[in-house]
């Protein structure tokens, strides 16, 4: 036995160079590339976790929000009993209904991947003698009814949108086309006789204008428009400034006449009205103020909107062009926005405004002096608008309705792509849809009324082909047919009906084609494009349903609501006016911005605190459960570009149903 006093300390030392030799170099490496190993593994697994949990959260808010919204019950009413909901409830039972049928054929064995020995097998289950259960005999009586009637009528109707689809793809590219030409040769309206100098010796060329604005229960926007007006660089004598207010709320009123009188004590020619009998919507408000017996000494007449803000040198910009041109009747400036960028629904409205201006507007100004009237950021001529007939009442379009009237009168119209008037886009759903429902409608209420004088005017054939072929029923009428007949019931009800199944080009290139020539004038918004895409289709809805009542006088057709403005662009211009107009500020000496934006945002929030509200709306919501229904029965099909199509366009009416786009109200 070994004595413990015997040990002996011993030094453990790192391997000398000599022993180091003594490991391999595969085991080094070896070491090596285990330790990387499960440092990469790591960092995979802690990257993962952090995407679960990513998704985890924002599952758990997702289905948060849709209690919320659920809970509130607040849903879109006037389309709960309407006939278009009706229809679109009943192809979605007739859906759900087939999936079961196709669910159960599926698991007996009956494959959908070869349709024509599945047909044929099926054909013969009608023989009572081939017939083993009663779904055998169901499924068969399906099977003969859908290839004999359902398939037939689906493809007609597939051909047709196909047809109208090359049509406005065709209408598309030579607009795009047209602008391109454009831009290449440098062309922009000029003045006839050169640049006007307004300021010249015998006085300068400073005709009567008279400004008017419009406004409805403004009270977000009211102090920056009328600001803007006043700031209009116009010989004072001049220029008048009528400020139309159709306010019902009596707060309202009090406010906007305070701030015209406070302008008017700073010596701007304004005037404030208010209509006793508010009738006709804006045409009416418009009429009423050009029966004044002033406006007769006034030769041009500038129109804005209570959210658009002109730049100080908007008339020096725009007047000139009607010098010596007695043909001219309106001046269209272009539209900018300020919250383009405030979230995904300003984004996706932006890139198809800035078509309509880059595009349409402005080779419609360049190559035919003709356009629609933007109602906004324009100026008249005031023997053109009195010579055409003034303002009517008549539809929800007013300033569609006098641009096409003073077209048939003879009266050119004058785009200015370079002159740009800021306003805002709507930052909520319920807002944009109600402008969409308006903006669809009336077109085709105008066509309807105006279709017999195109026909008896004494205008060319050209002129006439072009108004109504291109600039109603191709514009306004056959986009939202074809993209919600094509894409929100053709191409599900298909899934049902192998025999009239799309050909993988129209669900691929169509929407592709639309959208990328759609983006264009706008490239920034190119990462936009598949949302935009699936937006546009999900907004097909309403635009058709506002097509059928525009065209055919139903009772939504009339409906005439007042885009909700967020005030966001107050607080720019309100920013510029207490830099450069200081004594312009209520209540103080020294102009305190901060005071005055928590004061004016204090009055917006309290006056809409109990308006605001997110909603349901049922007829997104219904064709989400159609399309993802079909998209099931696509899966079980293995029709791969079909199944994402569908799958994803049902996600985003999901969505757009539980008014998770656009402004969110907590």
């Amino acid at each position: 036995m070994e004595n413990p006093n015997n040990w002996s300390m011993v030094e453990l030392e790192t391997p000398s160079e000599d022993d180091s030799f003594l490991l391999t170099k595969g085991e080094k490496v070896k070491n090596k590339n285990a330790k990387q190993l499960t440092w990469v593994l790591l960092l995979k697994a802690h990257k993962a976790a952090g995407c679960l949990t990513s998704i985890a959260s924002a599952l758990f808010s997702f289905g948060s929000v849709i209690r919320r919204r659920v809970a509130t019950g607040k849903t879109d009413s006037s389309t709960s009993n309407s006939w278009f909901y009706s229809c679109i409830k009943v192809f979605v039972w007739f859906s759900l209904i087939l999936l079961g049928f196709e669910i159960a054929a599926y698991y007996k064995g009956w494959h959908f991947n070869t349709y024509d020995l599945h047909i044929q097998h099926l054909y013969t289950l009608a023989n009572p003698l081939a017939v083993k259960g009663v779904f055998d005999l169901l499924y068969s009586i399906w099977v003969v009814v859908r290839v004999e009637y359902f398939a037939p009528i689906l493809r007609s109707l597939a051909n047709v949108c196909i047809v109208l689809f090359f049509i406005q793809s065709l209408d598309r590219l030579i607009l795009c086309l047209g602008c391109l030409w454009i831009r290449i040769w440098k062309i922009k309206p000029v003045l006839k006789d050169g640049p006007v100098d307004l300021e010249d010796g015998d006085g300068g060329y400073y005709p009567m204008v008279l400004v008017q604005i419009p406004m409805c229960n403004e009270k977000e926007v009211y102090q920056q428009a009328i600001a803007a007006m006043s700031s209009l660089e116009w010989p004072k004598s001049k220029l008048l400034i009528q400020i139309l207010d159709d306010s019902d709320d009596s707060t309202t009123q009090m406010l906007i006449k305070e701030e015209v009188h406070k302008w008017q004590k700073d010596g701007v020619n304004i005037v404030y009205r208010h209509r006793v009998i508010r009738e006709g919507y804006k045409a009416g408000n418009l009429k009423s103020a050009m029966n004044c017996s002033y406006v007769k000494d006034y030769e041009f007449v500038a129109i804005f909107d209570a959210d658009f803000q002109p730049s100080p040198d908007f008339l020096k910009r725009t007047v000139p062009y009607f010098k010596d041109n007695e043909d001219i009747g309106l001046v269209q400036a272009r539209w900018s926005f300020v919250n383009k960028e405030e979230n995904l629904l300003t984004r996706l409205q932006h890139i198809n405004l800035a078509f309509h201006f880059e595009v349409e507007q402005q080779v419609n100004g360049v190559f035919l002096n003709f356009f629609g009237f933007n109602g906004t950021a324009g100026v008249w001529r005031i023997k053109a608008l009195e010579g055409s007939g003034g303002w009517l009442e008549r539809t929800t379009v007013e300033d569609m309705d006098i641009a096409v009237r003073a077209h048939l009168h003879g009266w050119k119209f004058i785009f200015l792509n370079d002159v740009e008037c800021q306003c805002e886009v709507p930052e909520s759903y319920e807002a944009y849809r109600k402008q969409q429902h308006r903006w669809h409608s009336g077109p085709m209420q105008l066509f309807r009324l105006c279709f017999p004088a195109i026909v008896e005017s004494n205008i060319s054939i050209w002129k006439k082909g072009n108004l109504i072929f291109l600039f109603f029923l191709l514009r306004k009428l056959i986009l939202p047919f074809y993209s919600f007949t094509l894409f929100c019931i053709i191409l599900p009800m298909t899934m049902f009906v192998p025999e009239a199944t799309l050909p993988t080009w129209v669900v691929s290139y169509i929407p592709a084609t639309m959208s990328f020539l759609n983006i264009l004038p706008s490239p920034k918004s190119f990462p936009f494009i598949v949302p935009y895409l699936l937006f546009e289709n999900t907004m097909s809805v309403t635009k058709f349903n506002a097509m059928i009542s525009g065209l055919f006088q139903l009772g939504s057709s009339y409906e005439w609501i007042v885009t909700k403005k967020s005030g966001r662009s107050s607080e720019n211009d309100l920013s510029l006016l207490v830099d450069e107009k200081p004594k312009h500020q209520r209540g103080t000496s020294e102009p305190n911005l901060g005071d005055l934006k928590e004061e004016f945002n204090k009055k917006a929030r309290k006056s809409s605190r109990k308006k605001k509200h997110n909603r349901i709306y049922t007829k997104e919501l219904a064709l989400a459960f159609l399309l993802l229904t079909a998209a099931v029965r696509s899966l079980l099909s293995a029709q791969g570009i079909h199944f994402y199509f569908l799958l994803f366009q049902g996600i985003s009416f999901l969505l757009v149903g539980l008014d998770l786009i656009g402004e969110q109200v907590d």
